[in-house]
């Protein structure tokens, strides 16, 4: 962290107005922003996020998502940390958080905690899919707005803004109007209850504490069917059975779940094309076919 930035953080308008930081380390994983570990003079611990001007929107978003999934998390079972300052400083833009501290190794809290903020999050759901604003996944535009059907938010707020923007497909020249049509459908038949999901839950993007319990964070949040997240933790890999067990000892597997996986995580594979090309790209084509074929 750059001298005018740590200067910034406790000039007496800053976040951390009137506190000393006595140490500040950095902290590896993210590829977009980077990150810090504050200690303060008083104790404290806390996670630092930073970049330019420009990541103020895409932190706005990571501290919104934060509150709301925050908010229906049973914090026994999972912490998602709550945003303690978000700024715009003269040398950069900063979210602070609390600092967690990794390294516990039983997912089973982590899985139980994920179906209790789903199903917390059901009860109270606004009735339709989606979210108030445009967001971010990753550094990927995700677009806000509202489907009262699942079939047509995933189609229309996920899947076709990706394919809009994925150039190796657009030279395929391949119809996928009919694909996508029918994808809705199929998820239409499904009839979720909207749930809040974290919506971007890799392995990277997760961890079990050192007190037992899991936690979530990075989020890129919205009103979906909850398993767009189970499905995920299938993709990068990183989650084990005693996850699936705890999740399932709350909210059972549902009927045809599995069949709904790829379909799911075609739009990460999409977003992974548009964002770093390479080998997503022929994955894409692979799946599309794949789902083609299948429905």
């Amino acid at each position: 962290m750059n001298s005018e930035l740590r200067r910034d953080l406790t000039a007496k308008d800053g976040p951390l107005a009137g506190a000393v930081i006595t140490d500040v380390s950095p902290v590896g994983g993210g590829c977009i922003h980077q990150a810090w570990k504050l200690r303060l003079r008083d104790g404290q611990v806390l996670f630092a996020k930073t970049g330019g001007a420009s990541a103020l929107p895409l932190f706005e978003v990571e501290a919104e998502a934060l509150e709301a999934l925050h908010a229906q998390s049973d914090a026994s079972f999972l912490v998602v940390p709550q945003p303690i300052a978000l700024a715009a400083l003269p040398h950069g833009a900063v979210l602070l958080l609390p600092w967690l501290d990794f390294g516990g190794s039983d997912q089973t809290a982590l899985g139980r905690g994920l179906a209790l903020l789903h199903q917390s999050s059901m009860a109270s759901s606004p009735a339709r899919f989606g979210w108030h604003r445009d967001g971010f996944i990753g550094a990927g535009s995700q677009p806000g707005g509202w489907r009262d059907d699942w079939g047509s938010a995933f189609v229309e707020l996920r899947l076709r803004p990706q394919l809009d923007i994925l150039d190796g497909l657009q030279q395929d020249s391949m119809d996928l109007n009919p694909l996508l049509l029918r994808l809705a459908e199929h998820l239409n038949e499904h009839q979720p209850c909207p749930a809040l999901v974290h919506g971007d839950l890799w392995g990277g993007n997760a961890a079990s504490l050192s007190d037992g319990r899991g936690s979530i964070f990075d989020p890129a949040s919205w009103w979906a069917d909850r398993e767009v997240d189970l499905a995920m933790t299938l993709l990068f890999g990183g989650f084990g059975e005693a996850f699936r067990s705890g999740y399932r000892e709350v909210i059972p597997e549902a009927s045809g779940a599995d069949g709904r996986v790829e379909i799911y995580n075609l739009y990460h594979l999409l977003n992974h094309a548009n964002l770093f090309g390479g080998s997503y790209l022929s994955q894409c084509r692979a799946s599309l076919k794949d789902l083609a074929r299948r429905l």
